[in-house]
């Protein structure tokens, strides 16, 4: 799969631009503020309906523009279409597959896929686990777009069940009467059964991915693992099958509903476990040296890749100046890791940092202007 055309309009600093775009590698190069990664961005935004830099869709949005379009050519085989996308910042967003009718903008995942490469990575194994649980759910969703609906009902249920738990929690401090908690049982149980959705295709993912992310570290720094990924769930058990992490989810709401009314939060399932990172008998977090935990993220994502493609539709590689934040060592590794994608892009801020073995076109982006050398 890859894109074959990318077209903007008022999306980050560009008001509109064309870029054609070809098989293999495709390098965007020039100084730093001019708008390559905003290219890049657009592209995985068709991915994963999110940005890598930022929460919320407004930055998206060209400053003094009411929306943003994002519009890509995909070829897959011989088979192609046009994906668009409409962000409207406070309203719903929109989107079309093939010019027809307006579609739901979780129906164009999986029409796109991408693997990015971004500094922000090394946030996968220093950073809090929220950011390991997002890495979980996009990858969960690349393999099975219909997780899409699992993971927004799961997050309209938590939110609901919170405010009932935050209004009781007020009313208790406040030494108001006692509220009709009856509607809470409802909420557990639909809580548990997407969770448990979730928590099946989790623990799935982790366990396919475990030996590709063994092997990419090997490769990137041999004799340094064994790299090891181990899921951590706030309900506690051993149940794998949807229905034994359904009945694991509704007896650990149970066993902590008391401390629920009194702090008013939902405080098991999956938004609050992590995947911890293992590098030999430690874990990675706190004792990677800063090397150690750039070669993490970076077999993370080169798992991911191999997994996507192993399952029949290999993703666009993106490469968003990540070669500058690399010694030379792992520049080259890389870069002859992930130079036989079927279609790679990368930003760069000077020609240097594109490795010699990601030839390909390059185009130059200054203010706003994309051009091909």
């Amino acid at each position: 799969m890859h894109v074959t055309h990318l077209s903007l309009a008022d999306f980050r600093s560009y008001a509109r631009v064309e870029v054609p775009l070809d098989p293999g590698v495709t390098a965007f190069v020039g100084p730093n503020g001019q708008g390559k990664t905003n290219l890049v961005e657009a592209v995985g935004y068709l991915a994963t309906l999110g940005s890598h830099r930022v929460s919320s869709d407004a930055p998206l949005v060209r400053m003094g523009a009411e929306r943003a379009v994002i519009r890509a050519q995909v070829r897959q085989g011989e088979r192609q279409q046009l994906v668009e996308l409409e962000l409207n910042p406070g309203r719903s967003n929109r989107a079309r597959i093939n010019r027809s009718s307006q579609v739901r903008p979780r129906d164009v995942l999986g029409i796109v896929r991408t693997v990015l490469f971004a500094p922000e990575d090394l946030a996968l194994v220093k950073g809090d686990p929220g950011e390991r649980r997002r890495f979980l759910d996009e990858l969960v969703t690349a393999r099975s777009p219909r997780m899409a609906a699992v993971r927004s009902d799961y997050d309209r249920v938590l939110k609901q069940r919170n405010t009932l738990l935050k209004s009781a929690a007020m009313a208790r401090r406040h030494g108001g009467r006692s509220m009709d908690l009856s509607t809470l049982d409802v909420w557990d149980q639909h809580l548990a059964r997407a969770g448990a959705e979730l928590l099946a295709q989790r623990l799935d993912l982790i366990a396919a991915l475990q030996p590709l992310a063994d092997k990419a570290y090997e490769q990137l720094a041999p004799g340094g693992g064994p790299l090891v990924l181990e899921y951590k769930p706030s309900a506690e058990g051993s149940g794998t099958g949807r229905e034994e992490l359904y009945e694991q989810l509704l007896a650990a709401l149970v066993g902590v509903r008391k401390q629920e009314i009194e702090r008013g939060v939902t405080l098991v399932g999956p938004h609050r476990d992590d995947l911890l990172l293992g590098l030999g008998e430690l874990p990675a977090k706190g004792y990677a040296s800063h090397g150690e935990s750039w070669s993490y993220a970076l077999a993370l994502r080169l798992a991911s890749y191999d997994l996507l493609r192993a399952e029949g539709n290999e993703p666009v590689l993106v490469l968003d100046d990540v070669f500058a934040e690399l010694d030379t060592r792992r520049r080259e590794r890389l870069a002859e890791l992930v130079a036989p994608g079927e279609q790679v892009l990368v930003t760069a801020a000077v020609e240097d940092d594109v490795p010699d073995v990601l030839a390909g076109v390059r185009y130059a982006v200054s203010q706003g202007e994309v051009t091909r050398v």
